[in-house]
């Protein structure tokens, strides 16, 4: 007996629900139309009250150029009137089409048109008296009379025109605001009754799903279960077991790798700077003190000795760099991208005073990085950028943000390079350029390219020799 109420139920349910659905919309619809003919006639009225400004104006247009004309006798004064007298015909025709729905305004209309036109006969004839004689001020065409007369007319249909306007729109806006709430109610109650109606039918649809399912295979599904979950036990202390097991030797390598590499640095800072600065020292000495002694060939040795001894001494800071910057700690947080990329800028333009170059960097560019690391990129970045440049005479370098690319770039208008070698720019030591082009240690790329893997993000370039450089990188 149950199963056949159901049974019956369903279909009907699915009907009144077909025809609840039906109802709303079609009451929803009505109410959105009559909102949008009230809003049309809201805006007709509107039209209706400018094009009648716009008649007044340019009656009043033509009465200055005409006044203007007969005082100074300039034909530039007339324009005013000409302009007038070739639209106002046409505003008239255009008012009369949008007030073609309301009679008294076209009994109105009919009016203001004859009075216009015997006001522009007027207009005309004292014109043609001006061109003929000097002008009279005493003049009735001048000093008003029947013009003056005929004008306050015009006004006065005007304002007439327009007073009924705003009694049109007073009722045309209370109508169309009681428009948009019944609008606004047909929505809400369409949208809620039919959002019960769903919710209704679908519990109905999950509780017979769920009655037939589990009268089905309530034992069998209980036996499943479980058996899963004996499985999934098993599994998960294994992985477990596994994971730990993992993590202790992953754990016992990093640190290995962290303990080489901690002696690595204290070696280069201490060990290897001692003998350098020994080397650096006594050849100090040797250029100092025998420097009378010494010909030209052994001075010029000297030389090249602490140039050497200063060249590793670089190196060997660069590489504690690169060293620190991959074991530090990505810290980040949100910051100006542009303003960073100004600063950087502007230390390179102090550092290259004695150059034309110039940086043009994107304004409201923000990341969320390290703003320590992300500095250290960009300062390697762009002052490659303006070293690569030194011999060209109007050095340009860009920063921005790429939306084809969706990554940050650094532009050149410098040497470049073969695209060739693109790939072996970031690794240490790997130059393109010798030193006698451009002096540097070969580490700057790979450390931008350690910072930029640190922030799980990639670094690539494009170029062609002599035709500048472009780098894009990713900051995830």
């Amino acid at each position: 007996m149950k199963t056949r109420f159901r049974s019956t139920f369903l279909p009907l349910l699915l009907l009144v629900g077909t025809i609840i659905v039906f109802l709303n919309a079609w009451w929803a619809f009505e109410a959105v139309r009559t909102l949008a003919t009230n809003a049309f006639w809201l805006a007709h009225s509107w039209q209706v009250v400018h094009q009648v400004e716009r008649v007044l104006g340019s009656a009043v247009n033509a009465e200055t150029g005409e006044r203007g004309y007969l005082l100074s006798g300039l034909e530039s004064y007339l324009e005013p009137y000409t302009k007038a007298q070739q639209e106002l015909p046409g505003e008239l025709a255009h008012l009369q089409t949008l007030t073609s729905d309301n009679p008294s305004q076209q009994e109105r209309i009919k009016d203001l048109r004859a009075t216009v036109e015997r006001r522009m006969l007027v207009l005309q004839k004292a014109i043609v008296m001006r061109r003929r004689t000097s002008p009279d001020l005493s003049a009735p065409l001048l000093v008003g009379g029947p013009g003056k007369i005929e004008m306050d007319h015009v006004r006065a249909i005007c304002d007439a025109m327009e007073a009924e306007e705003d009694r049109l729109l007073a009722i045309r806006t209370t109508s169309t605001n009681d428009s948009a709430r019944h609008a606004q109610v047909a929505v809400v109650v369409a949208s809620t009754l039919d959002f019960l109606l769903i919710l209704f039918a679908f519990w109905q649809f999950v509780r017979e799903r769920d009655l037939r399912v589990a009268a089905e295979a309530a034992g069998e599904r209980v036996v499943l279960a479980q058996k899963e979950t004996e499985a999934k036990a098993a599994e998960v202390q294994a992985l477990n077991a596994t994971l730990e097991d993992r993590v202790r030797v992953r754990t016992a390598e990093l640190e290995r790798i962290n303990r080489e590499l901690e002696a690595f640095s204290y070696s280069v800072s201490h060990d290897l700077r001692a003998p350098l600065r020994t080397i650096d020292g006594f050849s100090l000495a040797l250029q100092e003190d025998y420097a009378e002694t010494i010909d030209n060939s052994g001075r010029d040795y000297i030389n090249r000795v602490r140039g050497g001894v200063q060249r590793m001494g670089q190196l060997i800071d660069a590489l504690l760099q690169l060293s620190r910057i991959t074991r530090a700690e990505i810290i980040r947080e949100n910051f100006s991208m542009s303003g960073l990329a100004e600063s950087v800028a502007s230390d390179l333009q102090e550092q290259n005073q004695d150059r034309a170059l110039s940086f043009d960097v994107e304004p409201g560019l923000d990341v969320y990085a390290d703003p320590r690391l992300t500095r250290i990129a960009l300062e390697n970045l762009m002052g490659n950028a303006a070293k690569f440049t030194s011999k060209v005479p109007h050095a340009e370098v860009r920063f921005g943000w790429d939306p084809e690319q969706n990554a940050w770039y650094v532009r050149d208008n410098g040497a470049g390079f073969d695209k060739v070698y693109a790939d072996k720019l970031f690794g240490a030591f790997n130059r393109l350029h010798g030193d006698k082009d451009f002096r540097g240690s070969g580490i700057g790329l790979a450390t931008v390219a350690r910072v930029v893997h640190g922030h799980h993000g990639r670094i690539w370039a494009k170029s062609a020799v002599d035709q500048g450089a472009t780098f894009w990188f990713t900051l995830e």
